[in-house]
């Protein structure tokens, strides 16, 4: 036997061990990564601000503790607007109950010419309501559970403020202490890297703000002009979650204003339905490619990709970071990948496809 083949298994034993050892300690910090994960992309999202308030010789500290109070004062305004909404509408879906059956029972019959009864719509709401009943009796069965999980969610909240505020607050000494360890040429990269992410994700939560408010705007005179109660907090409604819930969310923000109108007569409903349709044709073709162009360069359908993967590999989070890392992702590598000339080709031509635009290479 060589003398060096024990040597070479038993390193080869320790690395096995060494690497399960690594798979067991990421499953088993595979929270608290994630935790410190979307720390990360909230102080790149709100860095730029930071450094504007130090570069007026404010403290990072007190920076970032204002910019986080600003934050909690919009999130506060919107959820007390959305609360005010919520009750309004179920006092008024309550009160009026009656009548809206009996109203959305005529419509139905006269637009569809069918002859649906009150009563079998009683019989199919108590079914209904049976359902609910015994959903509810089995959710308040399980009261500790419901309150060991709103306990964690509020325990991962302020975990992440906490990671996102030391990040923001510390950042140049948290990158210097990552350069220390490393050359000089490496530093540069790392970064170059660090400067991409931050100015791709601040870009990614600009052009979204700006289309929120394209969007609640827009929805804004259109509710006004159909007569839908509670117009302004709406549009706030459809404006925020429609563009900052990734895939779903233009689904939800949607779903709301329509059952609202629904409340007040079906006729307004698909009138809301339709426009909320034609508007988001229009900002996915010609409004997002113009607000997106420098901030998020990035094709649609490799966008649609990307939230699918993240979605799939980290849950909800995932499918929000998908979007800023796939784009600082795509940014890097065109700074650091050589591109070459494309040779002409009717494959390659763009003219028959673009308006005649062709490609310089």
């Amino acid at each position: 036997m060589p003398v060096w083949l024990p040597r070479a298994y038993g390193l080869a034993a320790l690395t096995a061990l060494a690497f399960l050892a690594v798979l067991w300690m990421l499953e088993r910090l595979q929270g608290l990564l994630l935790l410190v994960l979307v720390a990360l992309f909230l102080s790149f999202a709100i860095e730029p601000a930071v450094n504007r308030l130090a570069a007026l010789n404010w403290p990072r500290g007190l920076s970032t503790g204002l910019i986080f109070l600003l934050i909690l004062v919009a999130f506060a305004a919107f959820v007390a607007l959305l609360g005010n909404l919520l009750v309004e509408q179920v006092q008024n879906i309550v009160g009026d109950f009656p009548d809206r059956v009996d109203a959305v029972i005529g419509w139905v019959n006269q637009t569809f010419h069918l002859d649906v009864s009150a009563a079998d719509m009683t019989a199919q709401l108590t079914r209904t309501r049976t359902v609910i009943e015994s959903y509810f009796t089995s959710v308040a069965g399980n009261v500790w559970g419901i309150g060991t999980g709103a306990i964690s969610v509020l325990f991962q909240t302020l975990a992440v403020a906490l990671f996102t505020f030391y990040l923001c607050a510390d950042g140049p000494r948290f990158r210097r202490t990552v350069c220390a360890v490393l050359p000089p040429s490496r530093q540069r990269e790392v970064l170059r890297a660090w400067e991409i992410a931050i100015e791709k994700t601040g870009g990614y939560l600009y052009s979204r703000l700006v289309l929120a408010i394209f969007s609640a705007v827009a929805h804004f005179a259109a509710l006004r002009l159909l007569g839908v109660p509670n117009a302004v907090t709406l549009a706030i409604f459809v404006g925020l979650v429609s563009q900052f819930i990734p895939t779903v969310g233009t689904y939800i923000a949607g779903a709301v204003p329509v059952l609202v109108a629904f409340a007040q007569s079906p006729s307004t409903a698909l009138w809301v339905l339709l426009f909320i349709v034609a508007y988001q044709q229009f900002e996915n073709y010609v409004l997002q490619p113009k607000v997106t162009a420098r901030s998020m360069d990035m094709h649609p359908a490799v966008a649609f990709g990307m939230v699918i993967a993240g979605a799939a590999l980290l849950g909800p989070a995932g499918a929000v970071l998908a979007l800023p890392a796939g784009a600082t992702i795509q940014a890097f590598l065109t700074v650091y990948v050589r591109r070459y000339k494309v040779e002409e080709h009717p494959l390659t031509d763009l003219g028959s496809h673009d308006g005649g635009v062709k490609d310089t290479g």
